[in-house]
């Protein structure tokens, strides 16, 4: 079976933006005779993810993430269909999903590491799998939900930063639903803000690129911000902290503008948010 896959051609090196010569598409011939155990799947949707910035340097920052390897296939989240099987527990026709699956056409996986999915738990759409059915879904769920202490009829303010993304966008309705009388969406576009408040619930929505931001947050957080789901990290993230209330908490899930930045992860906040912190 000729198959094609995604591989590592290149590094970026840490202080750098991605580019395609990073990536190299190539064929190569699977033969599928499957071992006791494994299964034979084809891919049917794959995540692509800001966290794998990370995984292209030697070096990811994080204990729980592996760098990918220079000329091997790439992985991240996906949903496919067992086509041969192997495995007691995975038969053909099954939709699985897996944290790791490999960037290409068709694969064979251990069954065991694969998860079987009900494709009605998101009303047939199995790309919301790896959205809001999924690890980006949960992620927003258990951030909310474990870090935001978030209480109803506490008149609490939650903002989000990346609010359009497929966290934050998650983010921001579960605080809604758990109680917060406000939450603010930051942006990128006009586009987006609108869709934020008017299809997903946000109070308001700040576009970073085009208003002046503390003076925004001020006007939209006037009692203050206290629960802070922070996606993106650097000059927009230093400036919502400034206006954190007292016992304010801040739900770090992730630095999106200093992943093209050698810095430590999570990178230290600047000099002015340490002194405002310590007043």
């Amino acid at each position: 079976m000729q198959v094609q896959r995604v591989v590592l051609n290149s590094r970026p090196g840490k202080n750098g933006a991605p580019g395609p010569e990073n990536f190299r598409l190539e064929e190569m011939t699977l033969t599928p005779e499957l071992k006791d155990g494994e299964v034979l799947v084809r891919t049917l949707y794959l995540s692509v993810d800001p966290y794998m910035r990370c995984r292209m340097n030697d070096d990811t920052g994080a204990d729980y993430l592996t760098p990918w390897q220079l000329s091997e296939c790439v992985d991240g989240g996906g949903v496919g269909v067992v086509e041969s099987s192997r495995c007691a527990d995975r038969a053909e026709g099954d939709v699985v999903t897996f944290f790791n699956w490999p960037w290409q056409t068709h694969a064979v996986m251990k069954g065991s590491v694969l998860q079987k999915v009900d494709p009605q738990l998101a009303d047939g759409h199995l790309s919301y799998l790896l959205g809001a059915v999924g690890i980006t879904g949960l992620t927003a769920l258990f951030g909310v939900r474990e870090k935001g202490h978030v209480t109803k009829g506490a008149n609490q303010t939650m903002v989000v930063s990346g609010a359009a993304g497929a966290c934050g966008s998650i983010a921001g309705q579960i605080g809604r639903l758990d109680g917060c009388v406000r939450v603010v969406g930051i942006c990128g576009t006009d586009e987006k803000c609108r869709a934020l408040v008017e299809d997903l619930g946000f109070t308001a929505a700040v576009n970073y690129r085009q208003e002046d931001v503390p003076a925004r947050l001020r006007e939209c957080c006037p009692d203050g911000i206290d629960v802070y789901f922070d996606n993106v990290g650097g000059a927009i993230s230093d400036t919502v902290i400034a206006q954190l209330n007292n016992g304010g908490h801040v739900i770090l899930c992730g630095q999106i503008s200093q992943y093209n930045n050698d810095v430590p992860y999570p990178p230290p906040l600047s000099e002015e948010i340490h002194e405002t912190l310590a007043k």
